[in-house]
């Protein structure tokens, strides 16, 4: 008789704190992991602009190097403020993933806890 005891307390010990939390951090790593590939990727594009405009700019030489220099910074410059945006919207859109699938967490663990307490 002990031992059912003892083993109904682990499972609802298990159940309410134990899956929870581990449910929770999967849910985090899963996020983190998202959220820094999307900053590497957005690194890795605005550094490779950088060099090569920086690798641009010392390879003028007169002053028609200097006038394609200037107009390819307009295009420059509409390219990164679109990747900018672009960026923004995926790093928005996971954080609405993740808030969505964090409430639906809470819902299921309060929902479980309810059945676990009154069972």
């Amino acid at each position: 008789m002990t031992k059912d005891n003892t083993a109904k307390s682990n499972q609802q010990v298990d159940s309410l704190f134990f899956a929870p939390a581990r449910a929770y951090a999967s849910l985090m790593l899963d996020y983190s992991e998202k959220l820094m590939s999307a900053q590497l990727e957005a690194y890795q594009t605005y550094s490779n602009a950088w060099l090569s405009q920086t690798r641009a700019l010392f390879s003028i030489k007169d002053a028609d190097g200097m006038t394609a220099y200037v107009e390819d910074q307009k295009k420059v410059a509409r390219d990164l403020g679109e990747q900018i945006k672009g960026d923004a919207e995926k790093v928005v859109a996971l954080n609405q993933e993740f808030a969505q699938k964090g409430q639906k967490l809470v819902e299921d663990n309060v929902k479980s806890a309810t059945q676990v307490t009154t069972a």
